[in-house]
């Protein structure tokens, strides 16, 4: 004979499986909730989260990866929570380094030059390891009476009620008690007509990061990448944007990024390298004021663009030395691209970023050959378009059963801060 059912206090949807929904959920998981989480990928294997499934660089770090304070202790306990999910074997290869520690020969030199060197402490997992890092996470957590995976559940829809929290898809309709959701950068459509809906949730709406994807060889690299891994630094351009590196990734590739309706660049590195070339971002940050709230609708709107120009769902390859002379680029050099042939054409640049951003990547470039000789090779290369899409700043108190946490808050950009997000929210529902 069965027992009675088991009562709940509270029933938990969570839209996204990610690094902000794994964060809430390792602090929620044992609490006396019923939670349903609703992922759009087909299974724990094909998801799509970019955070989790490609590179896996996880900080420590008070200067960056979001616009909101995660205690330093709650970022090293997100570390150690990552690390702890790798095979025992696999934790000797992952890859530590300090960016611009007081020890390290780079500082003073990238200060003169009028950069911001960013002091963070690295860990790198490697592509090739997340995925059963990930599904150690699905494991752990699935075999939690209580919790409940939703593959293939993409949700269309959020109507926010007196008390409960309606979720629709194609093909389903739930309530809530409570709501979470994290849907990441992916989930910037979703994010766009909830905040369409109900604009009183907008705490502001002004930022993305436009910019491109820079490839070369190790060697030129190679004495910064030995030092600390990955080098952050931010210049203040002439033109007032702020210019910055992100996501370098010594012997990596350059992949595709894909969204529903255009395809955008990124990079990433196994953890025993994958390549002989060096990949980084080169972002420019973009500020807008009143009246314009669309920010992801204008980075859509240049990645579309630079789709358009390629024929398809393909970015646009230039060398570097065409770019700044603002013709197309026929024929490349020494660099060879580790993005398949299929998926760039060779092109100009110039016809997709605005002006203003491609005179201060520019500059950005000329600076940095200044420290490093031989970034500003004339055949080294440019992939673009890659965006970071932050979400409109969501105002978290404006309804006491619907949060948005992650990036697609607004308030992050990174896994640690993600992951953090997730474990401030859900420790305060204990």
């Amino acid at each position: 004979m069965n027992g009675p059912l088991r009562t709940y206090q509270m029933k938990i949807g969570v839209i996204g499986f990610g690094a902000a929904s794994i964060g809430f959920l390792s602090e929620i998981i044992d609490e006396n909730h019923e939670i349903h989480i609703l992922e759009r990928s087909k299974d724990i294997f094909s998801s799509s989260i970019s955070g989790i499934r490609s590179d896996g660089k996880i900080f420590v770090s008070d200067t960056m990866g979001g616009d909101m304070e995660i205690p330093l202790s709650i970022q090293k306990s997100v570390v150690d929570f990552y690390l702890e999910k790798l095979h025992s074997e696999d934790k000797f290869v992952v890859k530590t380094g300090t960016s611009f520690d007081r020890k390290s020969s780079f500082f003073n030199l990238f200060y003169e030059k009028g950069f911001e060197p960013v002091n963070s402490k690295f860990w790198h997992i490697g592509t090739d390891k997340l995925g059963s890092v990930l599904t150690r996470i699905f494991d752990e957590f699935s075999k939690k009476k209580n919790v409940h995976f939703h593959f293939g559940s993409r949700v269309d829809e959020i109507d926010i009620e007196k008390e409960r929290i309606v979720l629709r898809g194609e093909g389903f309709e739930a309530e809530f008690d409570y709501v979470v959701v994290a849907v990441g950068r992916s989930g910037h459509s979703l994010i766009k007509k909830v905040t369409g809906r109900y604009p009183e949730i907008v705490a502001s709406s002004n930022t993305v990061d436009i910019g491109i994807r820079f490839e070369l060889p190790d060697h030129v690299v190679e004495e910064i990448n030995s030092e600390m891994y990955e080098f952050k630094v931010r210049l203040k351009a002439k033109t007032g944007y702020t210019v910055r590196t992100f996501c370098n990734n010594p012997s990596g590739k350059v992949v595709l990024e894909n969204y529903e309706d255009f395809v955008t660049v990124n990079g990433h590195s196994n953890s025993g390298g994958s390549s002989e070339s060096t990949n980084f971002a080169i972002l420019c940050t973009t500020r807008f004021t009143e009246p314009f709230r669309d920010p992801i609708g204008y980075g859509s709107y240049i990645s579309r663009l630079s789709n358009i120009l390629a024929g398809g769902r393909k970015v646009i390859l230039q060398t570097y030395e065409d770019f700044i002379q603002t013709k197309r680029t026929k024929r490349l050099g020494r660099v060879k691209p580790t993005l398949p042939e299929s998926d760039f054409i060779l092109g100009d640049i110039n016809l997709v970023l605005p002006r203003r951003i491609s005179v201060s990547i520019t500059e950005f470039i000329e600076k940095l050959s200044e420290v490093i000789p031989g970034i500003s090779y004339p055949d080294n290369l440019m992939y673009a378009v890659e965006v970071k899409f932050y979400s409109n700043k969501i105002n978290n108190g404006r309804y006491k059963n619907l949060k948005f946490i992650g990036d697609c808050s607004g308030h992050t950009r990174s896994i640690t801060y993600a992951t953090g997000h997730g474990r401030l929210l859900g420790s305060s529902l204990k």
